[in-house]
């Protein structure tokens, strides 16, 4: 893994890269699904509605090709579950099955759950999204950041995607010691006129004005209002007792720096011209976007991500662990009833969703440089919004992808709610698998 956070990479020309972006009773068909080298295991309760084999032929042909170690895709539609899925191997050298109750890191999917939980608090009269994060966090005005509103923080208009730092690793896992330094940063520039992705700080931004008004951290409200409610097997800060359920990462192939420049031309149909200039820009050695994946350097440690002490911490952007089903059901219980359970109600659904970055410049780009936000980063208060690089759906889908590979994302006008994991981590722009069977589940509704 490279220095940073999973979310980015190095980029340098002809560079190799691993890394760089950061999407009731089951019944049908019961065929055992085959992992890589051979490996299967028994269907048990997997499932799939009648009308929905096209997701399950996807996820199967997954494995084959672009190649699968361990993976679970689950869909609702209506609070429903219609496809539940999983196959292959939680660890590939162990030989360990990927099963039922196998859980693994979801990356930046993570930052879709946090943002659920701001807008049940903006949902409850709590939090004003148009108020000054300064109202609930006195500290942080300092600075020159007094006058930035909460929406700022969810739409990475903020002007903090870094820490100067220097922060080390066991002070990023305490919490506190980013905050104080966030306290102190500087925006890098005028909030809210550009807007650039906040890889890491996004989740203790948001996470600290969600613990200043409930005196909760992040993890532990998304435990008591969100997973305990709906049942879900997720957490923000995992239990050591889950620790066995955990999937081993494993990395695909790495590839080269006009291979990433090729899988971005197809998927935002930009020219090359454009596309070269954003890349050499943002994800240069030593640009912004490079140095927000890094923490003051809190990140720079090889494998970091692959120990207890990052699951056991809580990083409200990146480092859930969940299954497919966990994540599905949380998306769907923003947009249907679940089993009773409703979190979010359509007015709030309908506001969260507003594009925030449409009218804003990408921080970092050259002087003419023109980068659509909906061919980049189309983002709303605090997820993705349905667009070229990322269909999800239907254009009313929201979400959030994790680099790797995982998404979770509902769809209010088709009652979905879908999420795809997966332990063999792949950082090209162009991998297929989650759009192969998010195209799986349009072709399903009709």
């Amino acid at each position: 893994m490279p220095n940073g956070t999973p979310e980015q990479g190095n980029i340098g020309r002809r560079t190799v890269l691993k890394g760089v972006l950061g999407a009731g009773a089951l019944v049908g068909t019961h065929a055992a699904l085959t992992g890589p080298a051979g490996a299967s295991v028994d269907d048990g309760e997997r499932g799939v509605e009648h009308g929905w084999g096209k997701v399950a032929d996807a996820f199967r042909k997954n494995f084959q090709n672009p190649g699968e170690v361990g993976a679970a895709c689950s869909v609702y539609v209506g609070g429903r579950p219609v496809v539940n899925l999983w196959g292959g191997l939680a660890d590939r050298e162990a030989r360990r099955p990927w099963r039922k109750n196998t859980v693994v890191q979801v990356a930046s999917t993570t930052k879709g759950a946090t943002a659920i939980c701001a807008h049940l608090l903006v949902q409850r009269g709590l939090l004003d999204l148009d108020a000054p994060v300064a109202r609930y966090w006195p500290e942080f005005a300092a600075a020159g950041k007094q006058q930035i509103p909460v929406r700022w923080l969810l739409s990475h208009q903020a002007g903090l995607p870094i820490v100067d730092g220097p922060l080390t690793f066991e002070q990023a896992c305490a919490w506190h010691p980013v905050i104080r330094a966030l306290e102190a940063q500087e925006p890098l520039w005028q909030p809210g006129a550009e807007h650039v992705y906040h890889s890491v700080t996004y989740g203790f931004l948001v996470g600290e004005v969600v613990r200043r008004i409930t005196g909760k951290s992040l993890g532990t409200f998304f435990a008591e209002e969100v997973a305990a409610p709906l049942g879900l097997s997720a957490w923000i800060g995992l239990p050591e007792k889950q620790e066995k359920r955990v999937a081993r990462l494993h990395e695909a192939a790495p590839f080269s720096y006009e291979e990433l420049l090729a899988g971005l031309i197809a998927t935002t149909g930009l020219d090359a011209d454009t596309v070269t200039a954003w890349v050499n820009a943002v994800w240069a050695p030593g640009s912004v976007q490079a140095r927000a994946g890094e923490l003051g350097g809190a990140l720079t440690t090889p494998d970091y991500h692959l120990t207890r002490a990052w699951r056991a911490a809580e990083f409200p952007a990146a480092n859930m662990l969940a299954d497919a089903r966990s994540v599905a059901r949380m998306y769907a219980a923003t947009v249907s009833d679940v089993d009773g359970v409703r979190l979010l109600n359509p007015s709030t659904v309908e506001r969260m969703t507003d594009v925030q970055t449409d009218t804003t410049p990408m921080h970092g780009l050259p002087p003419g440089l023109n980068v659509p936000a909906d061919r980049s980063f189309w983002m709303s208060l605090g997820f993705w919004r349905a667009c070229q690089p990322m269909p999800m759906t239907g254009p009313a889908s929201f979400g959030h992808p994790g680099s790797g590979g995982s998404i979770g994302f509902a769809d209010p006008d088709a009652g979905v709610g879908f999420a795809y994991v997966t332990n063999l981590w792949n950082y090209r722009p162009d991998d297929p698998r989650a759009a192969n069977l998010a195209t799986a589940v349009r072709a399903c509704l009709g």
